[in-house]
Parts: structure tokens; C-alpha cells; sequence
């Protein structure tokens, strides 16, 4: 699409003061180069350093993906770190759903993070972070907003604007359908001491961190936003669509067109899916904002594969048990395929992404080179197994294997689950609650789900309700 975003430098005086709450986007001067220096466009992406979108390590995190048993591998993931600034940290995981999820997901991990700093850069957003210096120095910094505030501001603004951006790239780009197609995003950016996260579908976000006994705990950072959510529940019904489980699924909402049972999206917003759009699904991400401590130790990031069948605590536990920090994403990805084997044997293993980043900016200081070179050929092995295609996120060219996507059900499937003959148990207003501190998961007692149940047959004419 040629999103470009010009992040030059914007002043040629002295350094400005380090305030902003450390956002070094004020015209400071960097002593090594950064992407600060350069004009970024999605074509050169792969070419920049500090940017990991594979198997692998960089200097303060790990990440790893593994196929699951439904076809090609929808999940993508990414780390960048000097993003946009030396102390910045952008970290994503997208979970593609239907027939081009994996192309949707890509892209959104593509062009989401250029599209949060193009925001970031922004005059508008200078001028704001350059007024509050001013204030700052001349003694008005204390009024009814604090820094803090105005800054927390300004990030849920940059945000908004981005996921916004994003879904408007999706429904207009040529070569990709995104119409029953889609993707979640939990995206994190770490500044210092401040953690930002927007959040939509039901990919998911923790912290491992310590209590007053040192002990660790895992404390939940983003909410899976699913279709019986009173809030959202309420938002996709006065858009006239529909919201109840499946009769074998009764623990699994979904959202319906109003005049089909189709196509039975299991989250109540995500990018794409845009037959569901005027029915209340929606893009808007849940922002967070959250001041790190010194008992925070690192933050897991994770498709629906992986809470599936762990949970938050175990989550933490096997992190912080891993032989090292290079394999805690791998380790994490294993012990969760040998959790698909041991509850749900008949299902078929979706797949994982998993993002770990640890907040002390510190990998393994020793690590011998026959560790490195077994991870590199679990790394190796992993990219070979999925059978995906060199990246491409325009549709242009084929995929290696002609092989079905589970993502969707077949006709036969469909009559066999009851779908379209009008059997299905609605779910009941009020069911669940809203309490902020409760772990919203992905699945729970039921066997493995898709994203979505069947593709929407439109027709001239809509059957009477």
C-alpha cells in the first residue's frame, strides 16, 4: 500500500529536556542510528534491524510459533525494539481467522506498527509534547492534567488512530479479501516505565510478576473481548446482529448476520470481517495504560492456542521455569501442544504465537553455541513444518499446499452441528460479568472451536425472521 512514515529528525539544535515521561520523540538526538533516521515504508521493513518476525531472540525478548493441525499457520508475531526511539518496544500477536487469516494477520503486523508511529510523529502530537515542556519549565506543570495523564492521552489517541487506519487499509486493499476474513491484535508498546496496550479479539496479554513474598504471580493485562460481554453484547445487538452458542458449543458466543446463521465469528471485534461490520463487530481497541514496578519481571503474549489450554498462572509458571530465557516462547509453545494431546485428543491443535519480553532488557549472558544452534534448528524445522509461503500479504501469489483450512466448516459439517436448520441455544442477557480483575478465557470445558462456522450465503432475497 506504500504506507510511508517520515520519522526525520525535527530540530538540528541541542538535545530538548528528557521529559514526556521518557517518550524521546521531542527532538532528541540519538548517538547511534535508529529508525528515527530514516523514511520507513512496508517494502523495507524486512530490512530493518531490531525487528523480529521469526523464530528467534533479540535483546530482551524470544518469540515463537508453531502450525497447528487445521491447515496453514494464521498466527503472526512481532518485536521491534528502537522503536522509534532507543528505549522503546512495540510487541504484537495476531490470530488470523478464515479463508485468508494468515494474509490478514501478516499485514496487520506489517502495517499496524508503521501506522502507530506515523501517529506518533504527527505534528499534532509534537506540538502537544513540546507544550508540556514548556509548562514544565516554566512552573505550571501542576494543573488539573498531570504529564502522566496528557501523555496517556495522547498514546490512546495515536491507538485509536492507528487501528482505524488498519481496518480502512484492509476493506480497501485490491488483493486481499477481508469480508469473512479477519484478525485479532494484542499489541504492547513498553517506554521506559509505561506500558501501552490496545487490544481487540481474543489474543491475550500477561505479566508475570512478584508479590510481597517474592513470589510469582500472573496478573491478567487485557481482556478477551468476547460476544457475551455485556458491553459488547448490548453494542452487536442494537446493530441488529445476533449473538448466541451453538447447540455442541453452548460455552462458545458467537456473533450471526441477522438473516443467516452465518458466519458465527467467536469474538465480538477484530480487523476485517467486514460482513459483520454493520452488525456491531468493530475494530476500536481496549487501551490500557500501566506503570511498571520493579516487581514486574516479564509480559507473555499469546494467541487463543495457547490459553486454550493453559492457564494465566501456568502461563507464568513455565515462563519463568524455562532453562532460559531464549527458549521461554519455545518451551511455552511445546508445553501448550502437549496440552492439546492430553485434553482435547480428538481435536485438531490450533496454532500458537507467543511473544515473551522481559522487562529488565536482559537475555542469557551465557548461552553455549550447541544451545544456540539446537534452537536454530527447532527455529529451522518449525518455519518448514508450517508450510507457509514466502511472505506475501497481497494475495497475489499461491499458497505451497492446496490443503483445506479448518477455520471454516464444510456443508456436511455444518448439517452435522445443527448450523442453519435453526438449532442453537441463545446465549442468556446477564451471564456474564464485567468485573475488570476476572480471567476472561478463551475456551474452557469445551473442545476446540473454530473462529468461524460457515462463510454468509447472501441471496436477492432474505429469509423472513
Amino acid at each position: 500500500m506504500g504506507c510511508c512514515v517520515s520519522t526525520s529528525n525535527r530540530s538540528n539544535g541541542d538535545a530538548g529536556p528528557s521529559s514526556c515521561l521518557e517518550l524521546g520523540l521531542c527532538c532528541q538526538k540519538k548517538e547511534r542510528k535508529a529508525l528515527s533516521d530514516h523514511v520507513v515504508s512496508l517494502h523495507k521493513l524486512s530490512s530493518l534491524p531490531n525487528r523480529i518476525i521469526a523464530n528467534g531472540k533479540s535483546r530482551s525478548s524470544c518469540i515463537f510459533t508453531q502450525q497447528g493441525r487445521k491447515g496453514i499457520n494464521q498466527d503472526a508475531m512481532i518485536v521491534w525494539e528502537d522503536f522509534g526511539s532507543e528505549d522503546v518496544i512495540f510487541c504484537g500477536v495476531f490470530d488470523g481467522h478464515g479463508p485468508h487469516g494468515h494474509l490478514v494477520a501478516r499485514r496487520v503486523r506489517d502495517s499496524l506498527p508503521v501506522k502507530l508511529l506515523s501517529f506518533l510523529h504527527s505534528s499534532e502530537f509534537g506540538k502537544a509534547c513540546f507544550k508540556r515542556d514548556v509548562k514544565a519549565e516554566s512552573g505550571e506543570a501542576e494543573n488539573d492534567f498531570s504529564a502522566e495523564d496528557e501523555v496517556n492521552s495522547m498514546w490512546r489517541e495515536a491507538f485509536m488512530k492507528a487501528y482505524k487506519a488498519m481496518d480502512k487499509e484492509l476493506k480497501s486493499h485490491a488483493n486481499l479479501d477481508c469480508f469473512c476474513s479477519g484478525s485479532t491484535s494484542v499489541s504492547v508498546v513498553k517506554q521506559g516505565p509505561n506500558l501501552f496496550m490496545g487490544n481487540i479479539g481474543d489474543s491475550r496479554a500477561i505479566m508475570g510478576s512478584k508479590d510481597s513474598n517474592d513470589l510469582m504471580v500472573a496478573i491478567q493485562l487485557t481482556v478477551d473481548l468476547k460476544p457475551d460481554l455485556p458491553k459488547e453484547e448490548e453494542r452487536i445487538k442494537s446493530c441488529k446482529g445476533r449473538v448466541f452458542a451453538l447447540q455442541d458449543e453452548p460455552e462458545v458466543p458467537r456473533v450471526w448476520l441477522p438473516f443467516d446463521n452465518a458466519p458465527g465469528l467467536a469474538m465480538a471485534r477484530a480487523f476485517g470481517d467486514f460482513c459483520l461490520k454493520e452488525y456491531g463487530v468493530i475494530s476500536v481497541p481496549e487501551f490500557t495504560h500501566r506503570i511498571l514496578t520493579d516487581k514486574d519481571q516479564f509480559i507473555v503474549l499469546a494467541s487463543d492456542g495457547v490459553w486454550d489450554v493453559l492457564s494465566n498462572e501456568e502461563v507464568v509458571d513455565i515462563v519463568s521455569s524455562a532453562p532460559s530465557r531464549t527458549s521461554a516462547a519455545r518451551v511455552l509453545v511445546e508445553s501448550a501442544a502437549r496440552e492439546w494431546k492430553l485434553k482435547y485428543p480428538t481435536s485438531k491443535m490450533d496454532d500458537c504465537a507467543v511473544v515473551c519480553l522481559f522487562l529488565d532488557g536482559k537475555m542469557d549472558l551465557e548461552e553455549s553455541d550447541g544451545d544456540e544452534q539446537c534452537y536454530s534448528s527447532a527455529t529451522i524445522q518449525s518455519n518448514n513444518h508450517s508450510g507457509n509461503p514466502v511472505e506475501s500479504d497481497d494475495g497475489k501469489k499461491s499458497e505451497p499446499s492446496l490443503r483445506r483450512n479448518f477455520t471454516v466448516r464444510t456443508s456436511e459439517e455444518n448439517e452435522t452441528f445443527g448450523v442453519g436448520g435453526g438449532e442453537s441455544v441463545n446465549v442468556e442477557d446477564g451471564t456474564s460479568s464485567a468485573a475488570e480483575d476476572q480471567n476472561w478465557s478463551g475456551l474452557e470445558g469445551v473442545t476446540r472451536v473454530n473462529s468461524l462456522v460457515q462463510l454468509p450465503r447472501f441471496s436477492e432475497e432474505k429469509p423472513n425472521s
